[in-house]
């Protein structure tokens, strides 16, 4: 009898680092991404609030709400058997209060089943992510470049307040996150925070030297219709293969070569 591999989990993390074994993370906001991404052997699976640029078409993530993130985590934990599913904490539930950013996460872990919440933040939302951990929510600080802070930092840069981010992390892993994501940090700061700390750390546009990346899927397909950041890698190009596809569709239905016979009843 073939033995089902367990899903990974906060432990399974936190052992990859100590035998320096990289995690690799992806977003994912419905089923079939999710589904696929899992069998390829995706570690963990994030239900990003980016869903509201790549899926939504808004220029931020701001106008993300609740119920949404909810709704697209439900279908990624149903695809999902090995890999762990993070959701985000949409603005501005990790501003409003400590209570209510519990009552928020209580929500996304009971009706998506997921395994983990993220949230943005370090030292300022040290009280929040204690209070996550301490009503049994595993969570994720993001630190560097905040995305719901976007307004507030003059735009999307590469955070390079060192003594800011050493801060950050330091008090999201006392506060008792169980891993770090840095977001636009030059490489050899996110190098010292990632040798600083004890649980693991995934970067975003901060270089190879953290234990784990991440990216948005849509970008590494080449599935998207703008524009590419620096840090993502391009690994295909499914949207000019996509775009080929329609177009001889198109053109089949309108030479009367499809439907043929193999296609009829």
């Amino acid at each position: 009898m073939t033995q089902t591999p367990s899903r990974i989990n906060v432990r399974t993390l936190q052992a990859m680092k100590k035998r320096g074994e990289k995690i690799a993370m992806l977003t994912a906001y419905d089923f079939p991404m999710a589904k696929m991404l899992d069998q390829a052997g995706v570690h963990c699976l994030l239900v990003g609030d980016s869903l509201g640029m790549v899926v939504q078409g808004y220029e931020t993530t701001i106008p993300v709400t609740l119920d949404q993130m909810i709704y697209h985590g439900s279908m990624v934990s149903r695809a999902a058997n090995q890999a762990m599913v993070v959701v985000d904490l949409p603005f501005p539930v990790g501003q409003i209060s400590v209570s209510h950013t519990v009552e928020s996460a209580a929500r996304i872990m009971k009706e998506t089943q997921c395994q983990a919440v993220k949230m943005e933040g370090g030292h300022q939302q040290a009280d929040s992510i204690a209070a996550l951990v301490d009503a049994g929510i595993p969570t994720i600080a993001h630190i560097g470049l905040r995305p719901q802070s976007v307004h507030a930092l003059g735009g999307y840069r590469v955070q390079k307040d060192s003594e800011r981010l050493m801060k950050d992390a330091l008090a999201a892993q006392q506060a008792g996150a169980f891993c770090v994501l840095m977001e636009c940090v030059p490489a050899e700061l996110a190098k010292e925070v990632t040798e600083k700390l004890v649980v693991p750390t995934i970067g975003i546009g901060a270089g190879r030297y953290c234990d784990g990346q991440v990216l948005v899927t849509s970008d590494m397909l080449g599935w998207n219709s703008g524009y590419v950041p620096k840090f993502v890698r391009t690994f295909s190009d499914l949207r000019s293969e996509a775009l080929d596809a329609v177009k001889q569709y198109c053109q089949e239905v309108q030479d009367g070569s499809f439907p043929g016979p193999a296609e009829s009843f």
